[in-house]
């Protein structure tokens, strides 16, 4: 036998997205903006780990090994 007998598995009731669905950029339209975003997030996490690593709040890990830039390449970046 599987299961309790009183044990049974209800239908969930799946809801749309409140804003409608967001289809993938498959040609790359907004490739652009993107980017420019993605390495703006790079930034700010870098920040805020760095606070962290400074109030003792995480171990101070190398930039390179949490995927961030170093000082010089976030430079290149803010360009």
């Amino acid at each position: 036998m599987s299961a309790n007998p009183g044990n049974s598995i209800k239908a969930l009731r799946t809801t749309p997205p409140e804003r409608g669905s967001f289809p993938l950029d498959h040609y790359g339209d907004c490739k652009e903006q993107m980017t420019k975003y993605m390495r703006c997030l790079k930034i700010v996490a870098k920040s805020y780990l760095k606070c962290r690593m400074d109030n003792d709040l995480m171990d101070k890990v190398d930039w390179r090994d949490l995927g961030l830039p170093t000082d010089e390449e976030e430079d290149r970046l803010k360009k």
